[in-house]
């Protein structure tokens, strides 16, 4: 009898040693839990919060409706940082635009995506602390501060989308051109991303007791997983391509010179784009009321010449409207040095800030003879005046008997891009090389002797880049500033472009982002087979562990039914009752 008593206590202290240590893990494990459940529902004491019961749903009603929109205010405010990081680009753009409209000059493209940022990384940490909860098996219950901060992001983020929609829809299209460099590597991230959902997945779908609860939790993500697999099927790259097809670097033209170095057309500008290897020179042609062409890309002298100071009256008045001697008068370098119009401009010497100070308006025929004499090709955009000016309807005249007869421009370095009178110029100039600044078919291109297209880089097709060259029609296209957008006009086949950034540019070896298939083919097989191998084992763990959970609370009865620190203390409580 006593052998008898002997062996049940020393079960029941085995069975109880167990218990102690299953609830000794768990109250060890409660910081962590305390600083998830502090961040994310302000709820600090261990006795707010609850585990999700096996089965149950893993919040309340209010909470389950709440949650999607968390995961909505992620995937927008996502979306609007991506569109607005790889809108950097084109960022001088959006602050000329504001500009135009406020009246002062200010980098909002840098405040806006500051401001993206830090929303993003906020409901990011939000959407981790949800993941983490799920994952420890605690309930959710988001904080009311941080649910009126959800609203503000989904809020800001599709308003963002809206407006961009709106006022620069073109964005969109180099958000599609940025997958053709990006796309690999995103793929990449989501299925770690896959990885990592895998966890709270397979926690609550095998603690579910219901298969339809099951299929419910299961089915969308196998879904997701499965369109993630087979994405790369249909992924189209111009720099995934085999060794040796790659075509030669792009010519780099200097647009209104190197307005990240200098005063945007200005004598300064194109000698530093000189200076830094540039092979075309690009600007801006306006007529003055007494006849002078000269460089300017805006309508008024507001934005890049001190006309504030010196004739405060006529800010908004047409830059064609002043004579040359008017013109010669204003200072076009101080603003640059104040005004800082690129976020990524490095600090300038005290030799080139005093060779800024002092730069002034530039005639067209200053500009020619410079780019002649360096053997540098010449592009430009030609206003034609405004109404009531003297050469309203000679303008094209007059700039033909600057580059032909004072200028003494060799005609090959020409690049005419103006389209009206071009059967007049080309009898007059045969020597330019005649260029169309739109996409048009082959016939009327050849008909019209065009050597050359001007293409905005959203226009950007490898096939018909090929297709042009193939008639020996080059393309240039503009504005290309970013890195990741020069590799890519580089891996289309582009010819030259028309860019900012002469002096980043020209350090590119070879195209960001560039492997052959058989490089991408492994990256995309090791991908999926490491995310199939990891998810499957964080399954068979917590099959595992909830296996042996089931067996130890059958054992241990009502003892392992709650996790809470009330419990914990009453358990151990009871242990020398037991044993007695």
């Amino acid at each position: 009898m006593e052998a008898s008593s002997t062996s049940l206590k020393r079960n029941k202290f085995g069975k109880l040693k167990v218990v102690r240590r299953r609830l000794l893990q768990r109250y060890e494990h409660q910081p962590f839990i305390s600083c998830l459940a502090g961040f994310y529902s302000c709820r600090w004491k261990r006795y707010q919060r609850r585990r999700t019961e096996p089965g149950k749903c893993c919040c309340k009603t209010w909470e389950c409706v709440f949650f999607p929109l968390l995961v909505g205010a992620f995937c927008f405010s996502l979306v609007f940082l991506y569109t607005w990081g790889e809108a950097k680009n084109d960022y001088n753009n959006f602050d000329w635009y504001n500009y135009g409209n406020l009246g002062f000059w200010f980098l909002w493209s840098l405040v806006l995506l500051i401001v993206a940022a830090i929303l993003f990384m906020y409901i990011t940490l939000l959407l981790v602390l949800a993941m983490c909860l799920l994952a420890e098996g605690q309930q959710l219950y988001l904080h009311w501060s941080h649910k009126i901060g959800t609203f503000l992001v989904l809020g800001f983020s599709i308003t963002a989308l809206f407006i961009l929609s709106v006022l620069w829809g073109d964005q969109w299209k180099t958000v599609r051109l940025s997958f053709q460099i990006t796309a690999p590597y995103l793929h990449v991230g989501a299925i770690a991303i896959m990885v990592l959902l895998s966890w709270p997945v397979a926690l609550h779908a095998i603690r579910a007791d219901k298969k339809v609860a099951q299929v419910i939790i299961v089915g969308p993500y196998l879904a997701i997983l499965l369109f993630l697999f087979l994405i790369p099927l249909g992924m189209y790259s111009p720099c995934i391509r085999e060794v040796g097809t790659l075509g030669p670097k792009p010519a780099l033209i200097g647009h209104r010179g190197a307005p990240m170095l200098a005063p945007e057309n200005t004598e300064m500008s194109f000698q530093k784009t000189i200076e830094h290897g540039g092979d075309g020179l690009e600007t801006d042609v306006t007529i003055s009321y007494d006849g002078v062409p000269f460089l300017m890309h805006d309508r008024t002298l507001r934005r890049t010449t001190n006309i504030k100071e010196v004739y405060p009256n006529d800010t908004a008045q047409n830059a064609a409207l002043f004579s040359w001697d008017t013109l010669q008068e204003l200072n076009a370098g101080t603003w640059f040095l104040k005004d800082k119009p690129f976020s990524c401009m490095g600090s300038l010497s005290r030799a080139d800030q005093n060779q800024a100070m002092n730069q002034s308006i530039y005639k067209l025929s200053n500009f020619l003879r410079l780019a002649d004499s360096q053997n540098k090709l010449v592009i430009f955009d030609l206003y034609r005046p405004p109404e009531k000016h003297p050469y309203r309807n000679s303008w094209i005249n007059r700039t033909l008997e600057v580059i032909l007869n004072e200028s003494g421009i060799r005609p090959h370095l020409v690049l005419w891009l103006e389209n009206d009178m071009r059967s007049f110029v080309q009898s007059v100039a045969p020597g330019f090389q005649q260029t169309m600044g739109s996409k048009a078919p082959l016939g009327d291109l050849l008909m019209d002797n065009i050597v050359k297209l001007n293409l905005a880089y959203t226009e950007m097709s490898s096939e018909d880049i090929r297709k042009y060259a193939e008639a020996n029609i080059t393309t240039n296209l503009y504005v290309v500033n970013e890195p990741w957008l020069f590799s890519l006009a580089w891996c289309s086949g582009a010819h030259s472009v028309t860019t900012n950034a002469v002096h980043t540019l020209k350090n590119l070896s070879q195209p960001l982002f560039l492997m052959t298939p058989q490089q991408y083919n492994i990256m995309w097989i090791l991908t999926d087979l490491t995310s199939v191998l990891l998810i499957s084992l964080i399954f068979a763990l917590h099959w595992w562990r909830e296996r042996s959970s089931s067996c130890c609370a059958h054992d241990g009865g009502s003892m392992l039914e709650s996790g809470t620190y009330n419990k914990f203390r009453t358990e151990l409580s009871d242990m020398p009752v037991v044993m007695a």
